[in-house]
């Protein structure tokens, strides 16, 4: 396998390997570079109103915003480049952010220990694994039988995000805590983007704009950067957020005790 191949796997490219073949695509993924912007703007505000925060957790913050918008960029490249090299900045960045936010979540909101997180993520990462490896029958035809491709277009594989960020924000929720609604909201979000992710080719030739098909595939970016824009702020905000409901544990005013 050479890093230089490429690789086509969206309604806009088709089979064009050009640089400018996914204009859509390619330039969908300025909404992660807003989304990180914005984020940005929210902490410095949060800071200039004195919510205080410790200096670790401000810095796991900045790390979440950092890799939001490396998102953007890899998702660019392999967008325009369409190489197998691309694909791994397309996918690295995506995979650090979910595993990142998912240690940031239960130990923030949930307030698990750090052995209990480990334990939550190793089991994340083997699931995720799991689901990316279920293959289908795909659109290519060779001897007769249908190429072997990943179910629904590559969209399995973010299932055990998706669940994961749905329990997270249901008991965060059911907690009393203002983060829970923002999280279910975000992934409510994330199942619809996933949606999108998922029928780009199938609807291919419904979706003619300017002369080419574009497929769905820019609606998975521009609602992708709103959810993870809404997980920054539940994280931003945690520290300022008050408890919507009386049911459950009240948000700590500072810092967290371990388990």
């Amino acid at each position: 396998m050479s890093w230089a191949e490429q690789v086509f796997n969206y309604c806009e490219r088709g089979l064009d390997s050009s640089f400018w073949a996914e204009p859509m695509n390619a330039a969908s993924n300025a909404a992660f570079l807003v989304a990180a912007a914005l984020a940005t703007v929210a902490l410095w505000r949060q800071a200039g109103d004195g919510v205080r925060a410790s200096t670790a957790e401000r810095a796991a913050i900045w790390l979440l915003i950092a890799v939001v918008a490396i998102i953007g960029i890899g998702s660019f490249a392999f967008h325009t480049f369409a190489t197998r090299w691309a694909l791994i900045a397309d996918v690295a960045p995506i995979t650090v952010f979910m595993i990142a936010y998912l240690a940031y979540a239960l130990r923030m909101f949930l307030q698990l220990g750090w052995l209990s997180v480990a334990l939550a993520v190793a089991a994340f990462l083997w699931v995720g694994s799991f689901a990316s490896s279920f293959t289908c029958a795909g659109h290519q035809v060779v001897n007769g039988a249908a190429d072997a491709e990943p179910c629904l277009n590559g969209s399995v594989g973010y299932t055990p995000a998706l669940v994961s960020l749905l329990i997270v924000g249901g008991i965060a929720a059911r907690r009393g805590l203002s983060a829970g609604r923002t999280l279910l909201a975000a992934g409510a979000i994330f199942f619809v983007s996933a949606i999108f992710r998922t029928i780009d080719r199938d609807v291919c030739a419904m979706t003619l704009m300017l002369g080419q098909a574009r497929g769905t595939h820019a609606l998975w970016h521009l609602l992708n950067a709103l959810t993870l824009y809404l997980l920054l702020l539940a994280a931003i905000n945690r520290r300022q957020a008050q408890p919507y409901s009386s049911v459950g544990a009240k948000e700590p005013a500072s810092g967290i005790t371990p388990k």
